[in-house]
């Protein structure tokens, strides 16, 4: 028997292109509150439901451990779920009912469960916990164990015994104490599964860590129920610790930093430099940060430490765009962050947004020139994605219909009056990633594209007049656009033979 059963709903196999990229990661988040819980005292075990199947393996663990708490506590530190699929939201439900059959108490934290309370109550969940909440679990914990009322616990929301809701005084739950935590316990983690998975599929394995949580920026289409707008920094040396941990104990061969900014403060990263080489801890890593973070010092340091990649949110080659999402980034300087992380041998790659309110063609276009341009080693593409607690969401919210949420990360549709069809988007994502990924693959060295390419362009511009919507949200971005600044579909390709 233990105190607490932990879980969370992301399981890969329902989500069909992440099982094609094949780069599970163990759940941070998920592993922070069992160090917490531990910490205090309590017996816990983790269901991993990234590897594990919750249908057909969540009941028999449930009965082989005998948990007196269920805690659904998803893991922050992973954007798929941020995103509140709903494939994954079914995950949960299943996973409550399963324990509610059985008399146990459910307890449920995550951006889905914060922005959908009540749907979570309503299937079998008796308790949430929003905001950064590892402390607040550990006293609820204390509560249901002991039998006793839970008292006034920051971030708390749920049903008295007359279905009456009650919510803790402290809407969101505050853990000023995060970075102070212990790291993630390496006993609850089944790292040969995951090893074989990164083998097989890449021939490396890759381990998952952080150095913070949060991040400070106001991009207005950014979502943040855990921890809005504050940032906890952990300590070089405890960070540089825990990778010369994973590489020694775990075998880790590369390290992916899942922190929404890394790199934030740049006397932290040159320690950081320092501490890792020290313990001769270095391996290749990836991580998330902004362009106006590359400065000459940060590359450096980046580079010293083992840094191979760095993927930087641009989201759109329009500053109007970049300007309306409140971006606080200009153009130049993403340029200058290029060339800095080219010099230093070190992959630069963007993540880009499709279907921005107010994004038309000539945006759209000028988004493709500027990948051509700095020519990113790589890219991700997704489509703006309206959710609860944005600035965003708020002004696309009357046009939302029943469908306010993606099924799986590969949904990629457009659930608002965007300039262009979910289709046409996905015609020129497709183009741009073929694109891309054939002068970094070595596939052309020069600005002439390859023919399957041009013929995906050529579909692009085949589409785009036919997939105009008359509805689309105007937001008088500027004064909106003048006829005079669109560019002609022949000059997306014309150059080019297409």
């Amino acid at each position: 028997m233990v105190d607490i059963l932990l879980t969370h709903a992301y399981h890969l196999a329902y989500d069909q292109k992440q099982v094609r990229k094949m780069q599970p990661y163990r759940p941070l988040g998920t592993l922070y509150a069992a160090a917490a819980l531990r910490s205090a005292g309590f017996s816990v075990a983790l269901f991993d439901t990234m590897l594990r199947d919750p249908e057909s393996e969540f009941s028999d663990f449930f009965a082989q451990h005998s948990p007196r708490v269920v805690a659904l506590y998803e893991d922050d530190f992973n954007f798929l779920s941020k995103m509140c699929l709903t494939r994954m939201r079914e995950v949960a439900w299943h996973i409550s009912r399963i324990a509610k059959e059985r008399g146990v108490p459910v307890v449920a934290h995550g951006s889905d469960a914060t922005d959908h309370s009540e749907m979570f109550l309503d299937h079998g969940v008796d308790y949430i916990l929003r905001g950064e909440a590892e402390q607040s679990l550990v006293d609820l914990c204390r509560a249901l164990l002991a039998r006793t009322q839970p008292g006034d616990i920051d971030g708390l929301v749920y049903r008295d015994a007359d279905g009456a809701r009650v919510c803790g005084s402290g809407s969101m739950a505050k853990n000023a104490a995060w970075a102070d935590l212990p790291q993630p316990p390496a006993d609850l983690t089944d790292f040969h599964s995951y090893r074989e998975a990164w083998q097989q599929a890449h021939g490396y394995f890759s381990v998952n860590m952080v150095s913070s949580r949060g991040c400070p920026y106001r991009c207005n289409w950014c979502a943040k129920p855990i921890s809005g707008n504050k940032f906890h920094l952990r300590e070089a040396s405890a960070v540089a610790e825990e990778m010369r941990q994973l590489k020694v104990d775990a075998g880790a061969e590369h390290i992916w930093f899942s922190d929404d900014v890394f790199a934030l403060n740049r006397r932290w990263v040159q320690e950081f430099a320092i501490e890792v080489n020290r313990r001769d801890a270095a391996l290749p890593f990836k991580i998330q940060s902004r362009a106006d973070l590359m400065s000459v010092e940060t590359v450096e340091a980046l580079q010293s430490a083992g840094c191979a990649e760095v993927w930087m949110g641009v989201e759109s080659g329009s500053q109007k765009i970049l300007d309306a999402m409140d971006k606080g980034l200009l153009l130049a300087e993403v340029q200058t962050a290029r060339q800095r992380l080219r010099r230093a041998g070190i992959r630069a790659c963007y993540f880009l947004q499709f279907g921005y309110p107010g994004e038309q063609w000539q945006q759209l276009q000028e988004t493709i020139q500027f990948v051509r341009q700095t020519r990113p080693n790589d890219v991700g593409i997704s489509f703006s994605y309206p959710l609860p607690g944005t600035v965003f969401y708020e002004r696309v919210r009357a046009e939302l219909g029943p469908k306010r949420n993606w099924t799986d990360s590969d949904d990629l549709c457009i659930m608002f009056h965007a300039a262009y069809t979910s289709e046409f988007y996905r015609a020129v994502r497709n183009a741009l990633h073929a694109e891309v990924d054939a002068w970094s693959g070595g596939g052309a060295h020069s600005l002439d594209l390859t023919p399957p390419v041009q013929q995906m362009w050529q579909a692009v511009n085949a589409l785009e007049p036919v997939s105009r919507n008359p509805d689309a949200l105007d937001l008088s971005m500027s004064g909106g656009f003048r006829e005079a600044e669109i560019v002609p579909l022949h000059q997306l390709t014309g150059s080019m033979g297409v």
